[in-house]
């Protein structure tokens, strides 16, 4: 068998903006454990992305523009794509809507994989499309309008009330599984590349600039609803010199970074984005992961990978009690209240006063990340999914 996955964007500013640590190609993995081949599709809205050609999973691209030239990129990418089963990531118009264009024509099984709600991006179920009568002729007409972006919220909306053509859906939390039904994969984590027996903390600290210092690691892209703000608030409260916030890869979609560094550039050491597997080498210089999520939307939709980078890296988890967390961590981390700067502060306090038993709870969080978390674990329920076609 052989499946082809399809993604909006595989430009660095999307699925190539981790080098394959996204969950199209954890999918694409995952897959191959069973034997089934797996081609990653996509269209390029951005700079390619140098790290997936190293890959051994085949990743074929197409440009990316507005409408009408899209037409000639989706015509293109439909002469490629030669998948028995065809797997759509999130319901677009550029994966979704190309999948269902195709099985028009080659009769294939769909499946559909939700992994974020778009639409919470754009105000959710409240959001309406009302525009003025001249704004809409400028969406329209205009070279860059609105509407000629082949990922614009109207057409996200119309591929969510679409959602019943999937042949199947998966989804990879909780919160997803009530809105749209379908089967849960949450995502795996490579704990053969992810071990810490393979790694050195104080090494990593020297190598990377972090020695002396207590070490808070987000390794991840901030943005307000992921609550780093309360991290360094906490800080403040903490107000001890030796403790920092270490950012790794920073955000490519915005300047909230740099925001952050304005106000809080004290408690804050910013990395660069690193290739995928190095990453585990970058985690392992962490004497606390920290993933702490507001109670949004948007971070209920979500599952946080760093939180199985810390996992599977057998880190101490300072996180929060949104969406899944809870039960992805089990009694294996510390758990706090949402936007709390306080309560993290005391938790932090309280990990480095009991430092040993803190490192027992990440050895048990490792575990628990392999039997549950792991690529193996994604590519059993998987079997599973694929029996059904």
């Amino acid at each position: 068998m052989k499946v082809s996955i399809i993604v909006s964007d595989i430009s660095t500013a999307g699925a190539g903006r981790w080098g394959g640590a996204v969950r199209s190609f954890l999918l694409a993995k995952a897959l191959r454990q069973l034997d089934i081949q797996a081609e990653i599709f996509g269209f390029l809205f951005g700079e390619e992305s140098q790290e997936l050609a190293k890959l051994d999973i085949p990743v074929h691209s197409f440009q990316g523009t507005y409408y009408p030239q899209f037409l000639s990129s989706v015509s293109q990418a439909l002469k490629k794509i030669d998948g028995d089963v065809i797997y759509a990531m999130r319901p677009k118009a550029t994966t979704f809507g190309l999948s269902l264009l195709y099985r028009l024509k080659n009769h294939r099984p769909i499946i559909l994989d939700i992994d974020d709600w778009e639409l919470s991006w754009h105000g959710g179920d409240k959001w309406q499309y009302q525009p003025s009568l001249k704004q809409l002729t400028k969406d329209i007409l205009k070279p860059d309008g609105a509407l000629r972006h082949p990922d614009h919220p109207v057409y996200i909306n119309w591929m969510e009330k679409n959602v019943k053509y999937a042949n199947l859906i998966t989804v990879h939390t909780r919160f997803l599984q009530e809105k749209f039904g379908g089967v849960y994969i949450p995502n795996g984590k490579d704990t053969d590349l992810f071990n810490p027996d393979l790694y050195q903390p104080e090494i990593s600290r020297e190598r990377y600039g972090l020695k002396g210092y207590r070490v808070l690691m987000f390794p991840g892209a901030p943005r307000p609803y992921k609550g780093v703000e309360d991290v360094l608030k906490a800080l403040e409260i903490l107000n001890q010199p030796d403790i920092r916030l270490v950012i790794v890869g920073g955000s490519p979609y915005d300047d909230y970074d740099q925001k952050l560094r304005e106000r809080w550039g004290q408690w804050i050491i910013k990395l660069p984005k690193f290739p995928a597997k190095l990453m585990p080498e970058i985690v392992a210089a962490a004497d606390i992961i920290v993933v702490p999520q507001r109670n949004t939307p948007a971070a209920l939709a979500q599952f946080p990978l760093k939180l199985t980078d810390g996992m599977a890296m057998a880190k101490p988890i300072l996180a929060t009690k949104v969406g899944d967390i809870p039960e992805i961590l089990g009694e294996t981390g510390y758990l706090v209240e949402p936007e709390s700067p306080q309560e993290i502060a005391q938790t932090i306090n309280e990990i480095f006063a009991n430092l040993d038993a803190a490192n027992q709870k990440g050895r048990k969080a490792r575990e628990r990340c392999v039997q549950y978390y792991s690529i193996t674990a994604m590519s059993e329920t998987l079997s599973e999914v694929v029996a059904r076609l």
